[in-house]
């Protein structure tokens, strides 16, 4: 037996679950009643995503939290959400985290 016996059924059956849990909420004649209290959690959940996503990365090295100031990740870090706090938006705090991250990195070899 060859590798697509296996691949063909399997990414069919993942297109198919991943349609239907997409679009479950499309079918229904009336809109879902949804809880106020989940209303806020939803709010919320990409940026609890994107902070249990990046805060490992920016803390910890090599499965260690990182002992030393000398880390070219802390400062952009700390740039970036800085720059997020006077002004607000997606590319500002990117490009002002990668302006102090890349010299520190790159530069003083940190």
């Amino acid at each position: 037996m060859n590798g697509w016996t296996y691949a063909v059924p399997a990414i069919l059956g993942l297109a198919v679950v991943t349609f239907v849990t997409r679009n479950v909420f499309l079918w229904s004649e009336r809109e879902p009643r949804i809880p106020e209290g989940l209303k806020r959690a939803l709010q919320v959940a990409p940026l609890a995503a994107i902070v249990a996503v990046l805060a490992p990365e920016i803390v910890m090295t090599h499965g260690h939290v990182v002992d030393t100031w000398r880390d070219a990740r802390l400062f952009g870090a700390v740039a970036g959400s800085a720059w997020y706090v006077l002004r607000p938006g997606m590319l500002g705090p990117l490009l002002a985290g990668m302006a102090v991250y890349l010299p520190l990195h790159l530069g003083l070899g940190w």
